[in-house]
């Protein structure tokens, strides 16, 4: 029986895992996966010695917060690893947990895959020195990443992204009102604010008042929020409730993907769920809040003008950005409404969006697959 450790360090790691241990179960159904996994990956088999949440922390002050525990938790997990017989470590994302521990059981002996480029190409460049130390082979999801590791003379394989094979070229924009029960004559914007609690705490407020705004121009409009947690959709509705006005406003469990898929337009936290958005094809407004001091520090580290995925991988302003202190109610209402009513825009974005979910539809999990299993003992 073959050992593999695992560690995803949130939903979007989860859903990569779980597509990464279906397609190496197809090749070798005798290895065994443990470490730190979701639901999804734990659907497949994987063993999850610590909850996944615990690994969910997101800016400089949140992660302050929490440092004692996760030091306390890392250190556990590499104790587990290196008294248990490991042939290989996998680690999804969560770069500043995964690279510690790859770098440890590296130096012990065992290869180490890392899966999912950071964000180099846009903030800390200087890491590739450390993922050196780190990492046997990278897996990048984006193809403009392998070069900047194959000029640091770290072994790569550019993989695609796992969602532009799951989605089809044309979304059935009809189809996913019909899911959700949406009358096909208004207007649908879509808003997520983001997976985690701190960022829903940023974002709750600002939505609704965005909402507001645009509900006064456009009343023949309805908002969907996809929220994932019991907690989230607490933050919400506080946010509803204390905004003291009645909107055409659907908080959905989950289903982020029929919200998108029906909207006209998505008022979107920035992350992976652009992404989505984009290889839906849809018009968008990107947005993010965080604590005034992460903010500074990561905006001194900003190596593009652009923090969306979409207009990353454009290599342009495709959709406007609205970030911290240009990230206000009227400013997102103006934006939502200029896409709205810009018809040809629309068509340009759509074509953009669809030259990007070519290049990133690679068949991903079985490259991935592919690039684990040559480091495998036959």
């Amino acid at each position: 029986m073959l050992r593999i450790g695992i560690v995803a360090g949130e939903a979007s790691g989860d859903l990569l895992g779980c597509h990464l241990i279906q397609a190496l179960k197809q090749k070798r159904p005798d290895i065994e996966f443990v470490g730190i996994a979701g639901p999804k990956m734990m659907s497949e088999g994987a063993q999850s010695l610590f909850p996944i949440e615990r690994l969910s922390v997101r800016g400089y002050l949140e992660v302050i917060k929490h440092l004692f525990g996760l030091l306390r938790l890392r250190r556990q997990l590499l104790n587990h690893f290196l008294n248990n017989r490991l042939d290989l470590f996998i680690g999804i994302d969560a770069p500043d947990f995964n690279f510690w521990l790859e770098k440890k059981l590296k130096n012990k002996g065992i290869k180490t895959i890392h899966y999912v480029s950071p964000s180099i190409w846009a903030w800390r460049k200087n890491r590739i020195n450390k993922i050196k130390h780190a990492v046997t082979h990278m897996l990048a999801l984006f193809p403009f990443e392998p070069a900047l590791y194959e000029n640091a003379g770290i072994p790569v394989t550019y993989v695609g992204h796992p969602l532009a094979d799951m989605l089809p070229m044309e979304p059935d924009t009809m189809a996913a009102r019909e899911v959700l029960k949406l009358n096909p004559s208004l207007l649908v914007i879509a808003m997520l604010p983001g997976s985690r609690q701190s960022e829903v705490q940023q974002h709750a407020d600002l939505f609704v008042k965005t909402a507001k705004l645009i509900y006064e121009q456009q009343p023949n409009v309805v908002f969907l929020v996809p929220l994932i947690t019991r907690e989230t959709r607490q933050i919400f509705e506080l946010a509803i409730f204390n905004g003291e006005v009645s909107l055409p406003m659907q908080i959905l469990f989950g289903h982020a993907h029929d919200a998108m898929e029906a909207a006209d337009v998505v008022i979107v936290a920035s992350g992976t769920a652009t992404l989505e958005a984009a290889l839906l094809k849809k018009p968008m407004v990107i947005t993010y809040r965080m604590s005034s001091l992460s903010w500074k520090i990561l905006k001194r580290m900003r190596l593009q003008p652009y923090v969306g995925l979409p207009n990353i991988l454009a290599g342009k302003f495709v959709v406007p950005e609205l970030l911290q202190d240009d990230s206000t109610p009227e400013k997102l209402a103006k934006a939502a409404l200029k896409l709205i009513s810009d018809t040809s825009y629309a068509a340009e974005v759509k074509a953009e969006f669809t030259k990007i979910h070519h290049s990133l539809r690679q068949n991903t999990a079985e490259k991935a697959a592919a690039a684990i299993l040559s480091h495998l003992p036959s």
